[in-house]
């Protein structure tokens, strides 16, 4: 199936990045004996992916805004419109020579998500989705899992590290939570956590203190592969407040109501 040319230019993008931070990633367990470690080839190799993509986007489209993890925000002439880049989702995996990793492109309209692209270089899997016309994995057409029962539901999130004030919450999740579930996962990379539930291979996904640039893409995934995606507490923007969850429809109830505690 054929994208926008919006869609077009950012997996084209999504792809030169890709090729870049693959060609440094076979440096990392080279690194892994240095005496410096491999540290700050990965923050070098982190930046350049983003420096490509923002030179193609802004090339492509000259008026629209940027937001990037690396970069912050640059407002466009049309401010109706940006991008919204994490050009390396899943840093400590990289560091690790761990290959689950993920190029990360938004653009957002008005407020709205209306393009997502989440590219798994390691896999060579292409997750791209547009408003109102579907989610994909390469050429195959994603729908969330069909699965009723939590028992029978593995669920995805993000365990907190090095002491952030979302540990406590995220350990209560878990509580409650893991009796009821056929399991949990933590792998690392919050834009393939949600591409893997679009492609229902988790149930579902929650997490908080994430990024815009984390979870832009991966939303929009979800919605179009038919899931339900929310702030974890009613009234919230999942965006601007960085707590999101989704499931598919019969799991989507009773799972927020869990990690809700009520």
């Amino acid at each position: 199936m054929q994208g926008s040319a919006n869609l077009n230019l950012m997996m084209k993008a999504a792809r030169k990045a890709g090729r870049s931070l693959v060609k440094d990633f076979r440096e990392v367990e080279n690194l892994q004996v240095s005496s410096k470690g491999p540290g700050d080839f990965v923050s070098r190799a982190d930046r350049e992916a983003e420096r490509l993509i923002r030179d193609d986007l802004t090339t492509g489209r000259p008026t629209y805004g940027f937001l990037g993890e690396e970069t912050g925000e640059t407002e466009g002439a049309d401010p109706t419109r940006r991008w919204i880049v994490d050009p390396l989702d899943g840093t400590t995996n990289y560091l690790h020579g761990l290959p689950h990793w993920a190029v990360s492109i938004a653009l957002e309209h008005k407020g709205e998500i209306v393009s997502g692209v989440v590219y798994d270089p390691a896999k060579d899997e292409m997750y791209w989705a547009e408003k109102g016309a579907g989610a994909w994995m390469n050429e195959r057409r994603l729908r969330v899992s069909g699965r009723r029962q939590m028992i029978e539901s593995i669920f995805a999130t993000g365990v907190p590290f090095g002491g952030r004030g979302t540990l406590p919450a995220t350990l209560q999740d878990l509580a409650r939570l893991m009796p009821v579930c056929a399991g949990v996962r933590r792998w690392g990379a919050a834009s393939l956590d949600l591409a893997y539930v679009a492609a229902g291979r988790f149930d579902g996904y929650w997490e908080r203190g994430v990024q815009a640039w984390d979870i832009a893409a991966g939303m929009l995934l979800v919605k179009e592969a038919g899931g339900f995606v929310s702030a974890i507490r009613d009234g919230d923007d999942p965006l601007g407040k960085g707590a999101v969850i989704c499931a598919n429809e019969p799991l989507f109830d009773p799972f927020r109501r869990i990690i809700r505690g009520e």
